[in-house]
């Protein structure tokens, strides 16, 4: 892994956000567009390959977790991304694991994380 220097680490702004709605993006098998609010005026559309982890999209409604904020928009399946959800995956043995990096929800929605 390349190693980065603090000033690049800065660059990145990564803000508290909730997931306000989430739908599968027609004729793709893995990404979902998410609804974001981050205590702006509007909320933000966020595409996640996330939709594997994910059989019931009531579950990431509600929830209050760490997105990079300050990405350049990216266009995929038609649709353009402002950010992107933050979260851990990987093997526990021959199990696999996601999550999200949530958050309780007393934190102020738009909370820089430092």
């Amino acid at each position: 892994m390349e190693k980065i220097t603090i000033d690049d680490l800065k660059k990145i702004e990564i803000k508290i956000g909730k997931i306000i709605s989430a739908e599968p993006i027609e004729g793709s098998e893995k990404l979902l567009k998410l609804m974001v609010d981050m205590g702006e005026e509007t909320p933000r559309q966020i595409l996640s390959g996330i939709a594997k982890q994910y059989s019931d999209l009531t579950k990431l409604v509600g929830i209050m977790c760490a997105f990079a904020s300050n990405l350049e928009p990216r266009a995929m399946m038609g649709l353009e991304s402002n950010g992107m959800l933050l979260a851990v995956s990987g093997k526990n043995g021959e199990q696999d694991f996601f999550s999200p990096l949530c958050v309780s929800d007393d934190v102020v929605l738009g909370s820089v994380v430092k």
